[in-house]
């Protein structure tokens, strides 16, 4: 993978990817602000499946998990302006404002399509790339500027961004059925969950009566099972959306699992229709 990242500051940056795709599993720690020079991006959330493409901008909440899937398209590289829009710095802008967040709820990535003030915002940052370094106050009114431009135009931005509450305690096992197809460390499980690693892995053996490793390979095959049989869906495609990292490791653990390889259960449909 020919991966190329260029920094105006540590929250700003112009990244490109030229390989084939590129494939993660994330869990953002800021909310980042995209805009789409070149090439698709998929990202695949508990409940929703988005696309973006050339001109597209987009807001991903932090704290979410998401697999996201990079492509080339038409022969140009996958290419973006990332906005980190830190925790720090959201801090810094709403101390001067009488701004009261509403109980948090469950948060979606914002889509905002090729919105020309967003757009001007974004794009006026490309020449700076070319800059060996950009002083500091010049970041930061640039980011100034997105946000408010964010919160001109969607209405309730500010229960998002000026939120800044830690995962609190939820209910494990509806989480974690919810999103064991993020291929994630137990740790970062535990954070969003609201506890420690040890009292993580405490709760899912009383929860599930496995151990987290066991458990997340049994749903992810079982899950990628059901995503061949009912939506006829393409191996590579299943793999890397049910936290799979190769598609030949995802090929033995189906094979051990069920007795026969995904090619053979895919041979074996189609040859039923």
């Amino acid at each position: 993978m020919e991966y190329q990242a260029k920094y105006i500051t540590e929250d700003i940056k112009l990244s490109s990817y030229d390989d084939k795709f590129f494939k993660s599993d994330i869990m953002f720690d800021h909310h980042m602000l995209i805009w789409f020079i070149s090439g698709e991006t998929k990202i695949v959330q508990a409940d929703a499946t988005y696309f973006f493409k050339k001109g597209d901008i987009f807001l991903i909440p932090r704290n979410q998990l998401a697999t996201i899937i990079n492509y080339p398209k038409e022969g140009q590289p996958h290419k973006t302006v990332v906005m980190h829009l830190s925790t720090e710095r959201l801090r810094h802008f709403y101390a001067k404002l009488n701004v009261k967040p509403k109980a948090s709820e469950l948060q979606k990535i914002y889509v905002f399509n090729s919105h020309p003030l967003l757009e001007s915002c974004l794009a006026s940052l490309v020449p700076y790339f070319e800059m060996q370094e950009l002083p500091e106050d010049i970041a930061s009114l640039k980011i100034t500027e997105a946000v408010t431009i964010l919160r001109t135009i969607e209405k309730g931005i500010d229960n998002l961004l000026a939120n800044f509450e830690e995962p609190g305690k939820i209910d494990l096992a509806d989480y974690m059925e919810r999103n064991f197809m993020f291929n994630l460390p137990l740790e970062k499980f535990g954070y969003l969950t609201g506890r420690s690693l040890t009292t993580f892995k405490r709760d899912f053996s009383k929860a599930f009566n496995c151990t987290p490793q066991r458990w997340l390979t049994r749903k992810r095959l079982e899950l990628a099972h059901y995503q061949f049989v009912e939506k006829k869906r393409k191996a590579i495609e299943v793999c890397y959306e049910t936290g799979f990292e190769n598609l030949s490791h995802f090929s033995y653990a189906f094979k051990k699992h069920f007795g026969y390889a995904p090619t053979e259960l895919l041979n074996r449909l189609s040859s039923n229709n």
